[in-house]
């Protein structure tokens, strides 16, 4: 018991914060005989990671915190531990450490943080007396007892089944989580997929904005050199007016290309082919203006393609708006499905929360059940060897009873032969000497009674008296010669007893009361 001399991890936790079902104790007597080494059997089940500092304490009865134990084992680790199997271990206890009174106390496993993980049924340390072992009942509380003993095994029966109904309704709750969670990690995929693509969309609109601004660089370069050569070309105003009209119209084109395009920046898709011919409209409106230098003369000839090319660049931008309106509503459409997923991912988040809840529910009721299986089964175990002791006693009893009833049948039939004796005793009146060798000698069977026969005695002394004297068998009292037989007759009779539950007749008070004790045995 070295181990002792250490103080184990307590703690002031309070009963309502333990968690009394994740180890179970087996094998538990009532009571332990003072002076020896007793072993506690328990149950880790698969609720609790076992650790190096978990210990079994015994505790009085009435205990409030973990600090109240009375002394205590360090828990052994278990070598094999899996991760939902349970392990069978067991401590002994030396017997200079046990307690000395006949207190009731009660195992309990506590884990390193002082929390109670499970608790034993009340026991005593205590000597095993007679009344432990000798019960007299009637047949009606056996019969009362049998009865019990079998609703007791119809309810075992009964718990049993519902054991199995919910070991079963527990693998179809874990098959239904097993499903939630592989559907839910489907749907983490997928929104790891939808962010990805999110991702993609924002770096082409990144994109696309820095295009965006290179061609409004471009646009304000053309409108500087628009500028210039409207200085440079005074003189050719009136012809360009056409063209500065023109310009005007792409510096207006220009801006609401900017606008669009910030819009742009907002949505997703894939623009770079338009952006392109955009880029190769611009440097083709730019070697057209700088052509302008060299051909002032043929501008009013130019004027008409630029107009043409003018109105083509609108169908293009009408084309863009409407590409940039698709995007949008795609865009849209994405974002609500995306919310829509993120919703059935919270719903399946809540479910999965029920199950677990409604799986832990199960377990402690199932924790719950076997302990009360366990105590059925030993109040079924104790039942049967009070019953086993009464049985046994009853055929005690049974043996007993038939020795006394053949007893009681000598008897009778001797009280017979001495009523017999008793009518003829007419002849001691008319002192008429009998012959010793008529004188009935003890029987041998006598010798085999239990308090042998109570008028032996009184018939030899009577046989050795009877030339002289009238005398009762029974009580030995002397009679004169003019006493009639009627008197020596009533006398005789008032000395036998007879029995009220039967037919027995007694002739001595001890063998009467002997057998009167026999009937309230019944």
């Amino acid at each position: 018991m070295d181990e002792t001399l250490d103080e184990p991890p307590t703690s002031a936790v309070f009963l309502d914060n333990c968690h009394f079902s994740q180890v179970i104790f087996n094998n538990v007597e009532k009571f332990y005989v003072p002076g020896g080494d007793i072993t506690c059997y328990y149950t880790l089940t698969q609720h609790i990671a076992p650790r190096r500092k978990d210990w079994v304490g015994i505790f009085r009865v009435g205990w409030k915190t973990t600090r109240e134990y009375y002394t205590f084992m360090w828990a052994p680790f278990p070598v094999d531990l899996g991760g939902d199997s349970v392990v069978q271990q067991q401590i002994q206890f030396r017997a200079y450490y046990l307690p000395k009174d006949d207190e009731y106390y009660q195992f309990c496993y506590v884990d390193e943080e002082g929390v109670v993980r499970g608790a034993s049924v009340p026991f005593q340390f205590r000597a095993e007396t007679e009344d432990d072992i000798l019960v007299v009942t009637t047949q009606g509380e056996v019969e009362e007892i049998e009865q019990q003993n079998k609703d007791l095994l119809k309810e075992n029966k009964e718990l049993k089944e519902s054991c199995l109904c919910l070991q079963k309704q527990n693998l179809g709750l874990q098959e239904e989580l097993r499903l939630a969670q592989e559907k839910m990690k489907e749907l983490e995929g997928e929104v790891c997929f939808l962010q990805t693509g999110n991702l993609e969309l924002r770096r082409a609109q990144e994109l696309q904005a820095g295009e965006m601004s290179s061609a409004q660089m471009n646009l304000a370069s053309v409108r500087e050199q628009n500028l210039t050569l409207g200085k440079e070309n005074k003189e050719l105003q009136k012809g360009l007016e056409s063209l500065r009209s023109s310009c005007e119209k792409l510096e207006l084109e220009g801006n609401f290309l900017k606008e669009e395009n910030k819009r742009l920046t907002e949505q997703n898709g894939c623009k770079e082919r338009e952006l392109q011919q955009f880029k190769e409209h611009n440097q083709e409106v730019s070697s057209e203006k700088e052509q302008l230098e060299n051909r002032l003369k043929t501008t009013l000839d130019h004027m008409d393609q630029l107009q043409s090319q003018v109105l083509n660049q609108e169908k293009e931008m009408e084309s863009l708006v409407q590409m940039d309106h698709d995007k949008t509503e795609h865009l849209e459409h994405l974002k609500e499905e995306n919310r829509q997923l993120r919703i059935t991912v919270t719903e399946q988040k809540e479910q999965e929360e029920k199950l677990e809840q409604c799986l832990e529910d199960l377990k402690v009721t199932e924790a719950g059940m076997a302990l009360h299986l366990q105590h059925k089964q030993h109040q079924n175990r104790d039942l049967a060897k009070e019953l086993e002791e009464k049985n046994h006693l009853f055929q005690i009893l049974q043996r007993k009873k038939d020795e006394i009833d053949e007893k009681n049948l000598r008897l009778r039939q001797e009280n017979n032969e001495l009523l017999m004796r008793l009518s003829e005793s007419s002849d001691y009146s008319a002192r008429v000497a009998v012959p010793l060798a008529q004188v009935p000698t003890r029987p041998p069977e006598s010798a085999n009674l239990l308090f042998g026969n109570p008028y032996y005695n009184s018939l030899e002394s009577s046989a050795v008296n009877v030339p002289s004297v009238k005398k009762c068998p029974l009580c030995h009292e002397v009679f004169s010669d003019d006493i009639g037989p009627r008197q020596y007759e009533d006398h005789v009779r008032s000395h036998i007893l007879d029995c009220p539950f039967c037919d027995e007749t007694f002739g001595d008070k001890q063998v009467y009361d002997d057998h009167m004790y026999c009937h309230s045995l019944e």
